[in-house]
């Protein structure tokens, strides 16, 4: 016995010391990025005991153990080829060669089918949507692809929320940005854009601005060496016209890229408003009103700028964005005063007529640095925006009753921002499994609003002036991230520190905020396999108040109804926690979660009777609010050309403060995706219940979608038919009970839409990966 143990003691260090390292990353072939969660085995076919296996982390990396001998390599990732090596040699610790994982390709019956990358793709902080594939916004903007993307739903105004709440940030490649100014996402061209990052608990490295979290929109990137460019050519019904030309030129040492685009969209719409007045809880009064409009958008857009290679090591890209657009609005307004006995005391046919030119522009500097210590990166980013509108209003008033009268109200307010961006990031891998992040960022903003109200050409004080708002916020973070087996985690804390004010030219609204806040945040992921995990995340959040919220003058066009801003409004905060899971099998993939929002001075709109009896709505800070949600995603292939995908969100919330609200709230989405070798089909289902938040009850409403698309010549063109919209159910309607008050409104923006994309590639396929359109 003592023999036995002995030889077990001398021979187990040798065993343990003779085994070595085997070392590789996985990437997808065309766009080498890395492929996260792909599955690495090594198979002995002669010993099958001796078998070990690892799975990549987020660089594509992998790293296992195994004693030398003479093996089967296999690398297995969902949707992709399976790579295999056999009589694959081990002798000594070794790294790989790049393994590259190709597009799966099924021969299916006589109909020959693609797969393609997945949809949805899951990270440690965020899900990933690629926007290639979705067929819905084709000759479209970002909203329309926002509108498909997971957890992130647009409303009939174009407001964007995340899980139902409204609080989310917006990001262009990880950075604020001029293009979602002014109702810019409209006009950005939803062809150049590659994918969309869902970020429902941010880490630090983000800014902590978002209390409902982040969506970071990415731009499409050139990969392709060589001249290429497309055309495409839009119509639909309403207006929808457009014409969209791209180019890009790439060499070893530079890349040039362009995009040109002109849109003209026109449509018609239709709003109503029924307002009851009360008196110890009798009506004393009422007010109807129906309005018709005609809504023209005329954009152009420029992007243009090169990406320099230094060296293998450092690239320079410099970047411009110019944006110019006219929106014109033609209402039509009929208005009933009416007594307590409904008989009408007062009538009016009122015409507004509403006209704004806006050009907005960006200038950005990007520098990277990769060293040679693997993962070791630098970003270095400079941008500056600048933007100014110009918005007129006129509305000529024609009483009919009881007498004829003419009169008019007009407006104008001239806006103008200057923003200044700086922020660096340093990337350092402790070990191969860990690394530090780091990095400072400062955004200082400059905006004007110079307004003004007119009554029959006599200016009204109380609404005039010229508000300046400044804004400056500076931050710092650091974040560790390591892997520990099955465990992976990411540590991180940041710091912001925030000086806001204003002055008008009355000084009557002088104000000056400094506050400086922590927010730390925490992500943890148990991977079970390579195909099951389990997630937690907590991050503090911010959300500052916006210019229009700040702003008191800016929203007189109806002497009954009007909005006025508050400046005395603070940052509300919330404290996120989050539980999910994710498991993958050949089919399907399934990701349920729970969370749950505390939040402190949480926005509401207070709507109340102004002295002059008029309806007037005000941000304020109302209370606090606790949210607890479950969102369930759902993603099943019962077919090799079939994908269906659904979500269900519910949450229950209850306000305390200025309102004592509780509600409980659910939306759902249902995508359908059929997809041959050079014909595609989409559909889509979305509804979003009823909600009561405050003082406003928002209905519930839904919209279906399909859409379709033929490749030509040989993958050189491709023609793609949409319907959003079909059953024309997309309306906002709304009920707001304040005291000795209700009023009920109905919106209808746009009705059903259709339009039909026409896109030629020179010098390329739809395949290729680069700022092109698909």
């Amino acid at each position: 016995m003592k023999k036995i143990i002995a030889a077990f003691l001398v021979l187990t260090p040798i065993l343990l010391w003779s085994q070595v390292t085997l070392r590789g990353k996985v990437v997808e072939k065309n766009s080498q990025q890395p492929l996260e969660f792909a599955t690495v085995i090594l198979s002995n076919p002669t010993q099958p005991q001796q078998l070990t296996g690892a799975t990549t982390d987020q660089q594509g990396q992998f790293s296992l153990k195994a004693r030398p001998g003479t093996y089967t390599l296999r690398v297995e990732f969902i949707g992709f080829k399976t790579y295999e090596q056999t009589n694959f040699v081990l002798k000594n610790s070794q790294q790989l060669p790049t393994i590259s994982l190709r597009e799966d390709a099924t021969a299916l019956d006589e109909v020959e089918v693609i797969a393609e990358k997945s949809t949805t793709e899951y990270k440690l902080d965020k899900r990933v949507f690629n926007v290639g594939k979705d067929l819905l916004s084709k000759g479209g903007s970002v909203n329309d692809i926002l509108n498909n993307v997971p957890s992130v739903n647009v409303d009939v105004e174009g407001g964007i929320s995340l899980r139902g709440n409204p609080n989310v940030r917006i990001l262009i490649n990880g950075k604020p940005s001029v293009l979602t100014n002014n109702n810019g996402l409209e006009q950005i061209p939803s062809e150049s854009i590659e994918k969309v990052e869902v970020i429902t608990n941010p880490s630090a490295k983000y800014d902590a601005e978002g209390t409902a979290g982040i969506i970071n929109i990415i731009l499409k990137k050139n990969k392709k060496g060589g001249f290429g460019s497309s055309l495409q050519l839009n119509t639909g019904i309403p207006d929808n016209h457009g014409i969209n030309y791209n180019i890009n030129y790439k060499q070893d040492k530079f890349n040039l890229f362009s995009n040109l685009r002109y849109r003209h969209m026109g449509f018609n719409g239709y709003s109503s408003l029924n307002r009851t007045d009360f008196v110890n809880g009798t009506p004393n009064s009422y007010l109807d009103r129906l309005t018709s409009n005609r809504t023209d958008y005329r954009v152009f857009n420029l992007y243009l700028g090169s990406d320099y290679y230094i060296n293998d090591k450092n690239t320079l890209t410099l970047s411009y964005y110019h944006r110019s657009n006219v929106i014109k609005n033609k209402v039509d307004y009929d208005i009933q005063l009416r007594d307590a006995n409904r008989q009408v005391t007062q009538s009016f046919a009122n015409t507004e007529n509403y006209r704004e030119p806006q050009k907005a522009n960006q200038l950005e500097i990007n520098y990277v640095k990769d060293f040679d210590k693997k993962g070791q990166k630098l970003t270095v980013n400079f941008q500056f925006d600048w933007w100014n509108d110009d918005e007129n209003e006129i509305v000529f008033e024609r009483q009919l009753l009881p007498t004829a009268v003419q009169s008019s109200l007009s407006t104008r307010d001239i806006e103008s921002s200057q923003d200044f961006l700086f922020q660096s990031d340093f990337r350092l891998p402790v070990h191969k499994k860990s690394h530090i992040e780091m990095g400072i960022k400062g955004e200082v903003r400059f905006i004007d609003s110079d307004y003004t109200v007119k009554d029959n050409n006599i200016v009204l004080d109380r609404f005039t002036n010229l508000l300046e708002y400044h804004e400056g916020i500076y931050g710092a973070y650091i974040q560790y991230g390591n892997r520990e087996g099955k465990l992976q985690y990411l540590l991180g804390l940041r710091a912001e520190h925030s000086n806001t004010g204003s002055t008008d030219r009355k000084g009557a609204f002088e104000t000056d905020k400094k506050y400086t806040n922590l927010f730390p945040t925490v992500h943890l992921t148990y991977n079970f396999s390579s195909s099951n995990n389990l997630q937690l995340s907590y991050s503090r959040r911010i959300r500052r108040p916006r210019f229009w919220q700040l702003n008191p003058f800016g929203g007189y066009t109806d002497r009954r109804n009007y909005r006025i801003g508050n400046p005395d409004l603070n940052p509300m905060f919330t404290n996120s926690f989050e539980l999910g899971s994710l498991k993958r099998w050949k089919k399907v993939t399934i990701n349920p979660s729970v969370y749950f929002q505390h939040t402190t001075n949480l926005f509401e709109t207070q709507v109340f009777i102004a002295a002059d009896g008029a309806l007037v709505s005000k941000p304020v800070n109302s209370g606090t609010e606790d949210r607890l949600g479950a969102e369930l995603t759902l993603r099943y292939s019962p077919l090799k050309w079939l994908r269906l995908s659904s979500e269900i969100n519910y949450f229950g919330f209850q306000q305390r403060g200025l309102f004592n609200t509780k509600d409980q709230v659910w939306t759902a989405r249902l995508n359908a995706r059929m997809r041959f070798k050079t014909f595609s089909m989409q559909s889509s289902a979305n509804y979003q219940g009823a909600r009561k938040s405050g003082q406003i009850l928002t209905k519930s409403n839904y919209a279906v979608n399909i859409g379709a698309s033929q490749d030509l010549w040989g993958d050189k063109a491709s023609v793609s038919l949409n319907v959003n919209n079909i059953f024309d159910s997309r309306a906002a309607q709304r009920l707001i009970t304040g005291e000795n008050y209700t009023s009920q409104t109905f919106t209808r923006r746009m009705g059903r839409t259709t339009s039909l994309s026409f896109i030629y590639r020179f010098n390329r396929t739809k395949k290729d990966r680069d700022r092109l359109p698909d």
